[in-house]
């Protein structure tokens, strides 16, 4: 099953860059060494973001987030394991688990046709 981590930080805890370097921990070497990680990268601060929507045929542009929230995504994974437990298991192995936290979330499962 796939699976994306995402990488999510408190932004109260102070600058996204302060965090453990995920390269230095040996992490992602290790799961694209074990073909578990196909993609990750680091992202841009919300600050950065700039939300898309369209309402009534019109395009609404807002520069920052969506929602201001304490907990920031500041990258993903995308990763492929066995099952849950797996995908827990290397979730619980990226540095950033201690200094924020992981989200592991499926990809959406077609139902098979009737």
């Amino acid at each position: 099953m796939r699976y994306m981590l995402l990488i999510c930080a408190d932004s109260t805890e102070g600058p996204l860059d302060a965090g453990p370097e995920v390269d230095a921990s040996g992490w992602a070497e290790e799961m694209d060494r074990r073909g578990i990680r196909s993609i990750g990268q680091r992202l841009a601060p919300p600050v950065d973001a700039t939300t898309v929507r369209v309402r009534d045929g019109k395009v609404l542009l807002t520069d920052g987030p969506f929602v201001e929230t304490k907990e920031i995504i500041c990258g993903f994974d995308l990763i492929e394991c066995g099952d849950l437990d797996e995908a827990i298991d290397v979730a619980r192995k990226h540095p950033m688990a201690t200094h924020g936290m992981i989200e592991v979330r499926p990809f959406w499962m077609q139902p098979p046709p009737s």
